[in-house]
């Protein structure tokens, strides 16, 4: 049966929207925006609408006031799947997770505009709001029976690959955390050059705390690349007869190296804006990319269980 076309309208609005609650939070960091409305939360210094706006304020109220419309949504969303698909087997766990990171980088943002938070704690933010939105994407795909569409219930995936596709996905969040690390604190233009930190001297260890955040976040990248592309040149050689698998890894390869090809122009940009949310918008679809193939780990699963 077709899911209703009001769901999908508000499965597909709620995953924007996370979207941008992601991006919206990169861009508060991004321009140093976090104390635009004071040591003030949820009221930005002192009332509820801002009376003086400058591009700060503007900044910090339009993220929360993007999230707290989207946490409506998301609420909604959870409810509306949990009463209408609650006898798909990952629904309900998904709708708990969407809600509960959801909660939890609420928290950790009112808790920095209140009291400040550590760099190594704020770095969490990102990561914390990717859970969410990974959850929300996969409440979106059941909805549009993605499952279905892609024949899931056909998809055989070897144990190798099953290692991989766990672990890679697990690791891609180490790299999500050190990437905001870097951003949080300030590191991001302490190399100069690339992909080095010093192109004639590689060989030169980092000299500093800043130089060891940038340089660990760089080979943290290079490790996830290499490996994305050795699973993808597994699957090439082993499953051409399941397209899903096939091109799900293909993108995953697109997307990496899209995160790259980002990361590298933030350097040569110094910062330049645009570049800078694209590299939070790339690792954030590829995150939601392993977190799908992750399902599909689990429907392999089943599949193998009731055949």
């Amino acid at each position: 049966m077709k899911h209703s076309k009001y769901l999908k309208a508000l499965a597909v609005a709620a995953t924007v929207g996370m979207l941008l609650i992601l991006l919206g939070g990169a861009l508060v960091t991004k321009t140093d925006s976090g104390l635009g409305c004071g040591r003030n939360w949820p009221d930005c210094n002192g009332s509820l609408i801002p009376k003086e706006i400058t591009a700060e304020v503007l900044i910090e109220f339009s993220h929360r006031a993007v999230t707290g419309s989207v946490s409506i949504l998301i609420v909604l969303l959870v409810v509306w799947t949990w009463r209408s698909l609650g006898h798909i087997r990952e629904v309900k766990f998904l709708g708990i997770l969407a809600i509960f990171f959801l909660v939890a980088q609420a928290l950790i943002g009112a808790a920095q505009v209140l009291w400040g938070q550590g760099d190594f704690i704020l770095a969490l933010h990102f990561g914390i709001s990717l859970i969410s939105f990974a959850a929300v994407l996969l409440l979106a795909l059941i909805v549009f029976e993605v499952d279905r569409k892609f024949d899931a219930d056909k998809v055989r995936i070897n144990s190798k690959l099953k290692k991989h596709t766990i672990a890679i996905t697990i690791y891609s969040y180490v790299v999500v955390y050190t990437g905001a690390l870097v951003r949080h604190t300030n590191s991001s233009l302490v190399c100069p050059d690339w992909p080095f930190c010093n192109n004639n001297n590689p060989t030169a260890l980092p000299i500093n705390m800043y130089e060891w955040v940038q340089m660990g976040h760089r080979v943290a990248a290079v490790s996830i690349a290499v490996w994305i592309a050795y699973i993808t040149w597994h699957v090439i050689k082993e499953y051409k007869n399941q397209k899903t698998i096939y091109w799900g890894w293909i993108l995953a390869s697109v997307l990496v190296i899209l995160q790259s090809l980002a990361g590298m122009l933030v350097i040569f940009t110094h910062l330049n804006l645009f570049m800078s949310l694209l590299h939070s918008l790339f690792i954030s679809l590829l995150f939601g990319l392993f977190c799908y193939m992750i399902l599909l780990v689990l429907r392999s699963n089943f599949n193998q269980k009731t055949n």
